[in-house]
């Protein structure tokens, strides 16, 4: 049976104990300029042009010959260091300035020992208490706690309306005492539980000693209220608990308190001191991971990072980049010779490359069962508009030449309603925009050497041969709720 009860009554209010005043929340950084830049480049745009001044004019002629004479560059002096390990096969940054300009521009990769960003040193020195203000880490929690917080409060004020209902309908037969008796049991009206009848003969027995108190022999008392007032009003009146006599001790009188030079300790400039000290011998025990799809856009898209081979201590050209994420994104991994062009890796980057290449943001999205999701300017900014799913297609007709092509790659690109479905609710229940990217897989590379294409020149000429054969489709999908999509 439902019942609706309002939380505004006079009776429901003098349950509910005074909420002391949320603690004020620190001053948040400046998010707008530690992530101004999107990229790790930097550009160098014209100024606008003022039609109704022609000194714009002249200022634009200017900054465009100059940049023709001694163009500026828009690379780092020197490039990033990424490390692959043969091991593990991942691809981490362990310097502390790359780290964090990776990070902050263009949010790429996430820390070892963190969720998102590299906060591992900042979270260490707060709890040495070198550090005044929160990590982002350490603001998620607090809110989690506070919604927690929240969300109890809220359930004790649903129980407390409907015990209030409950007795405004007379379902609830009050005892001698004026307290609700529901079955034989005594509502507790403070917590609005149920708790163990209590015999009238029984009385409140406390011994007091010699500053103890003997708790098993106290029993408990039953809650007294008077016969004119409302019952779930007077409850909520605490009885203190009996007071008992407690021994104190006191130390003998001081006579002489003498303050010598040398036992003074712990000033402040002997604090100071110790934390610049303890600062500086935190060693900072976090890297930041880097995706294959992340650390090939920046050697190949971006040219900012240079992957080195940790077992050889060499440089990775960027073709051998290619062909090792390719045939590590098999499990097992496979030879150079078995890759064939719908790879994970080579169709996964395809997705990132292109949604990088518009202006998004784009993190991975396993957390809601999907592939990629698009940030408008980063994490820390808003959440997540658009969650991505990666669908390879088959429409060249080479995929449907033979009937054992066909059949394989109809169970590749094939998905069933049921997925289709689970997969729409999570991101609607989540507030995210479903976006199917289908990608347009082209025949194997034998089958595009026969047409008579120029041969490559480099290695960065070759991949974008390459990735220029794959078109990507953008379907937008949107669950269709009845109450809420009617014309």
């Amino acid at each position: 049976m439902a019942f609706q009860a309002s939380t505004n009554g006079p009776a429901l209010q003098a349950l509910l104990p005074e909420r002391s005043d949320p603690l004020p929340r620190g001053s948040r950084p400046n998010y707008n300029q530690i992530h101004a830049l999107p990229i790790p480049l930097t550009t160098y745009p014209f100024p606008p042009l003022i039609p109704h001044n022609p000194l714009s004019l002249l200022q634009i002629a200017y900054i465009y010959i100059s940049q023709v004479l001694r163009p500026p560059c828009s690379h780092p002096s020197t490039r990033y260091t990424a490390y692959i390990s043969p091991e593990t096969l991942s691809i981490h940054v362990t310097d502390s300035e790359a780290t964090r300009a990776l990070w902050r521009m263009g949010f790429f990769g996430k820390g070892s020992l963190s969720r998102s960003e590299p906060s591992w040193l900042d979270r260490e020195m707060r709890r040495r208490g070198l550090l005044a203000g929160e990590t982002s880490e350490e603001v998620t929690s607090r809110r989690r706690d506070e919604r927690k917080e929240f969300k109890k409060e809220r359930a004790r004020k649903e129980r407390e309306a409907i015990d209030e209902k409950l007795r405004q309908e007379g379902k609830v037969d009050p005892d001698a005492n004026g307290a609700p008796v529901v079955n034989g049991h005594v509502v507790n009206a403070v917590n609005g539980h149920l708790s163990g009848l209590i015999p009238e003969h029984e009385d409140t027995e406390s011994r007091i000693g010699q500053g103890d108190l003997d708790h098993k022999s106290a029993k408990p008392t039953e809650i007294l209220t008077d016969g004119n007032s409302s019952p779930l009003s007077e409850i909520a009146k605490e009885k203190k608990p009996t007071q008992c006599m407690k021994a104190v001790r006191f130390s003998p009188p001081i006579e002489a308190n003498e303050m010598r030079e040398s036992s003074t300790v712990n000033t402040t400039a002997e604090v100071l001191t110790s934390g610049i000290e303890e600062a500086k011998e935190i060693q900072n025990q976090e890297h930041l991971q880097l995706t294959f799809e992340e650390s090939f856009f920046l050697v190949y898209g971006l040219g900012v990072l240079n992957v080195i081979d940790q077992g050889t201590n060499t440089l990775v050209p960027i073709t051998g980049l290619l062909s090792l994420f390719r045939r590590n994104s098999y499990s097992p991994p496979c030879s150079p010779s078995s890759v064939k062009p719908d790879d994970p890796f080579l169709v996964s980057y395809v997705t990132y490359h292109h949604f990088r290449s518009l202006g998004w943001v784009v993190r991975p999205g396993v957390k809601f069962a999907i592939d990629y999701l698009l940030y408008n300017r980063g994490p820390v900014f808003s959440h997540a508009e658009f969650a991505v799913m990666i669908i390879p297609s088959y429409s060249h007709p080479y995929w449907t030449a033979t009937p054992a092509r066909r059949e394989e790659t109809q169970k590749k690109e094939s998905k069933g309603w049921w997925w289709l479905h689970c997969v729409n609710r999570v991101q609607s229940q989540v507030r995210k925009s479903l976006i199917l990217a289908y990608i347009e897989v082209p025949p194997p590379e034998d089958e595009r050497t026969n047409t008579g294409s120029d041969p490559p020149v480099n290695d960065v000429a070759e991949v974008g041969r390459s990735l220029k054969q794959y078109k990507i489709r953008e379907v937008s999908l949107k669950r269709w709720i009845p109450n809420r999509s009617r014309d």
